[in-house]
């Protein structure tokens, strides 16, 4: 009943959807030389032989996919890869990093004749869908279709899971038409058997496998020789609200290190000179990245309001409060930290990443603070504790290894799942 409210919505609600499109356009949050692809049209060919059709919904999602990508594109050399995600950004990402022999387009707008006129023309071999980005006429016409669906690093958050209760018909249906599902975690396998899965397994987090952040050398070298000896740690990807808290926690510690140098990665860069306004208020004295503000020795905050450059100061630093965590807004993820050793300091919030966040305190890669207090502690404590700094980033090594083959194993899946799917066409075209 719901799924069929759902696709009428969908059907009739075409002026509607046209005006939220050209709305988004307007707000430069569509692509508008690559517009028909929202539409499910495109000018490119589909390639011959076996294709993989792979979607995440933006950049995070996208990411930990590449080295799965890699690992199918390598056993199958006569296979090609589609590579679908929503975003002008992780379009842009996805562009610059997909290997030879996948490519990328955007996801159709889950209309049906937008959906319909992409799988006429992709027709692709096996579905891949990340996490929980699920599109209900998306999902039931290649169901429709028999193309074999797979989710892949599944992921049903506390709230994901409560909201799909109120609509447990919907998501039983949609889970049921996947092939396999798998879990990125023992709690994520849970919650998607609960919902309504058939075929279900936990193979691990591909989040495990992504490569560390990249870094421009000559700007590693460069920021390395302005800091020099300075004690400096990192709070990445903060969101409103925290960072302020960063800079009264900087204002405590400058009591026992006097030189110290804290750098702020805002998650969105475009707040740079919101920030800065802001922590002005505050006495300190602040350098704003991205209007090239010398970084000197009485620079107290440093404002790396620039976009990719993460990777650099991480490497630059081996304590980082990752955000997103002081605030209620689910966390970022300290994966990227770990695997470029940090020692990593996160709040409470960390719903996105809970399996995750509670392994790494169990393994003592971590520490847990609930407000500026606690965290100007816990950065006493790495700053003047060099040994209990040393074995959390060996720590945080080990945890990083203990999922290393994941790729191989979800990539057994889905090609055991593809031969399957070929075998059958073939005897059907015999």
């Amino acid at each position: 009943m719901m799924l069929s409210l759902y696709r009428l919505t969908t059907i009739l609600g075409a002026p509607l959807i046209h005006y939220f499109l050209n709305r988004r356009k307007a707000r430069g949050k569509e692509d508008p030389a690559r517009f028909g692809e929202r539409l499910g049209s495109t000018e490119k060919p589909r390639p011959e032989g076996p294709l993989y059709w792979l979607h995440a919904a933006s950049v995070g999602e996208s990411l930990s996919l590449l080295p799965l990508i890699d690992k199918l594109l390598a056993d199958r050399p006569n296979c090609h890869l589609l590579m679908t995600t929503g975003t002008v950004t992780s379009a842009k990402l996805m562009q610059e990093r997909l290997p030879e022999r996948a490519f990328h387009q955007y996801i159709p707008v889950d209309r049906p004749s937008y959906v319909r006129r992409f799988l006429d023309h992709w027709r692709p071999d096996i579905s891949l869908w990340a996490e929980s980005d699920f599109w209900p006429n998306m999902i039931t016409e290649a169901q429709s279709r028999n193309i074999p669906m797979v989710l892949v690093n599944g992921r049903i958050s506390a709230n994901s899971f409560a909201g799909w209760q109120r609509a447990r018909s919907l998501i039983r249906a949609l889970l049921q038409g996947f092939t396999l599902c798998l879990g990125q975690s023992q709690e994520d396998f849970d919650r998607l058997v609960l919902l309504g899965s058939r075929h279900t397994k936990n193979l691990g987090n591909l989040k495990f496998a992504v490569p560390a952040l990249p870094v421009d050398d000559q700007e590693f070298a460069s920021l390395k020789t302005l800091i020099g000896e300075r004690p400096c740690w990192l709070a990445a990807s903060t969101h409103p609200g925290e960072e302020e808290i960063i800079a009264e926690v900087h204002k405590q510690l400058k009591n026992t290190h006097s030189d110290l140098l804290t750098v702020i990665v805002p998650r969105h860069p475009t707040r740079g000179e919101d920030i800065a306004e802001a922590l002005q208020r505050l006495d300190v004295r602040l350098a704003l990245r991205s209007t090239n503000s010398p970084l000197t020795a009485d620079t107290d905050i440093y404002i790396a309001d620039t976009m990719g450059e993460l990777g650099l100061f991480f490497r630059l630093t081996d304590i980082v409060f990752m955000g997103k965590s002081l605030v209620p807004l689910g966390g970022q993820n300290p994966l990227e930290a770990l695997r470029l050793e940090c020692a990593v300091i996160h709040g409470p919030h960390m719903a996105n990443f809970q399996w995750m966040s509670e392994q790494m305190l169990s393994d003592g890669c971590s520490l847990q603070v609930n407000n500026a207090e606690e965290l100007s502690n816990a950065v006493t404590q790495l700053l003047m504790d060099v040994a209990k700094k040393d074995q959390m980033i060996r720590q945080g090594n080990a945890f990083v290894d203990s999922q290393s083959q994941v790729t191989e194993r979800v990539a057994q899946e889905i090609e055991t799942i593809l031969d399957h799917h070929l075998a059958a066409d073939k005897n059907a075209a015999a």
